[in-house]
């Protein structure tokens, strides 16, 4: 199958319902219900198993998000373009609007004097797999690629940005001693969670430390893992396999009128509550309903499977620093009093929450987000983003990225793929 660069793909007839970003092509369908969804779902592994060729799927309580990506080859590609179509047109059949403007996708990035030494600590604290030399990656594709780029001078202060890696439990103790063997210190403990920095200071927070913040006390959900979040996963025999959870998790989900986030990929199914949602009033009974309809299909957890992260940023002025990453990621505040998060409204990205700075650190981060947004939202989120107290910092490769800092100097490159390659004269 030819080889597609991401404008080629968008200029492809018929795939207007997409957007290409970062390695792949993706889409939204308005659901309105998880049972809706999972009935699209099915339509969309039915013309995936025909076609030999399998998106990655996000169902939520509201919509469907699909990406496709030609694996095999790292790139888009004719096959993505068939598939895209195919899918874009049994939305219509079952009258599913979508809305390519909600997609985009978060990606974090570490400056490093000396990267090859930090790869190996961060490929440990995240369990991800390396996809190049510089390049890390969620094997499930859930979580944020991390990547490293060269920095032009050492930083040594503490960053005012830090990633919350949770774990499941039992793998806490194994993942602090492969942190420290591959140059991590303990710079903070609690009962709860491990500061531990890399060879420069970056820092990440394992957690949760014991049993007993890290499972439901109800054997019924013992499969679970708790952490930020709530979740496990599945691996299946098949995509087909798959489908028949999700579609079991979506009626328990409906029924029990609490959200989820079901993720079907062709290894297997994550299903995750949500960053604090698992503290719902009925929420470990829909657990134990999930765990249940998995093993009436013959399906075992595998905790290792399971992921949660999130980005915490250090701020003086919480408020206006708050202000800019809602406009800047397209995110919405968590409504709950006291409390300084923002999250992907269609929890397709990760959480990001805010935490009172005690005194003032002037040192540029050494870690950064990168968010690519399709190429016609990019101009409309740099001018949110500046509106909301932030200032452009550097344009020089616009519409390629802007990189942009908030109002205490935390940076964000708001990216853009299509038409990168033309560009560079490599298409």
């Amino acid at each position: 199958m030819a080889i597609l660069t991401p404008r080629q793909f968008e200029q492809a007839g018929g795939t207007g319902d997409w957007r290409a970003l970062n390695a792949g092509a993706d889409t939204w369908f308005e659901t309105g219900s998880h049972l809706a969804g999972a009935r699209f779902v099915r339509r969309v592994a039915d013309l995936a198993e025909t076609a030999g060729h399998h998106p990655d799927v996000d169902l939520r309580s509201t919509g469907v998000h699909l990406r496709l990506f030609s694996h095999d080859v790292n790139q888009l590609t004719e096959r993505d373009v068939a598939l895209a179509r195919q899918v874009s047109n049994a939305a219509a059949d079952l009258g599913l609007p979508a809305d390519p403007s909600a997609v985009q996708r978060m990606q974090l990035a570490v400056d490093a004097i000396d990267a090859a030494t930090l790869v190996p600590f961060w490929q440990t604290a995240l369990r991800y797999d390396r996809v190049a030399d510089d390049r890390l990656a969620d094997p499930l594709g859930r979580q944020p690629r991390l990547w490293f780029q060269e920095m032009d001078g050492p930083r040594p202060l503490r960053n005012r940005i830090h990633i919350d890696a949770g774990t499941p439990w039992e793998l806490v103790a194994d993942t602090t001693a492969a942190l420290k063997a591959a140059g991590g210190r303990i710079s903070y403990e609690n009962a709860w969670w491990r500061t531990i920095a890399d060879a420069e200071g970056n820092e990440a927070d394992v957690f949760p430390l014991a049993a007993e913040n890290g499972t439901f006390g109800d054997p019924a959900a013992g499969d679970w893992r708790t952490m930020l979040t709530a979740a496990v996963h599945y691996p299946t025999g098949s995509f087909g396999q798959g489908v028949d959870l999700v579609e079991a998790v979506a009626a328990a989900a409906d029924e029990a009128g609490l959200p989820l986030m079901i993720d079907l990929r062709y290894p297997g199914v994550t299903v995750d509550g949500g960053k604090d949602q698992h503290e719902a009033e009925g929420f470990v009974e829909l657990a134990g309903a999930v765990q249940s309809a998995a093993r009436d299909l013959g399906l075992v957890a595998d905790p290792t499977g399971v992921r949660d992260l999130q980005v915490g940023i250090d701020a003086l002025d919480i408020a206006a620093v708050e202000a800019f990453w809602r406009a800047a990621l397209g995110y919405v505040a968590d409504p709950r009093p006291g409390l300084h998060d923002l999250y992907d409204p269609r929890r397709l990205n990760p959480p990001v929450f805010f935490q009172q700075l005690d005194e003032p650190r002037e040192q540029r981060n050494r870690l950064h987000v990168d968010l690519f947004v399709p190429a016609d939202q990019a101009d409309a989120r740099v001018a949110a983003a500046v509106a909301a107290g932030g200032r452009i910092v550097f344009d020089a490769e616009a519409p390629d990225w802007w990189t942009l800092a908030d109002p205490e100097g935390n940076e964000l490159d708001i990216a853009v793929t299509v038409g990168r390659a033309e560009r560079a004269g490599r298409a």
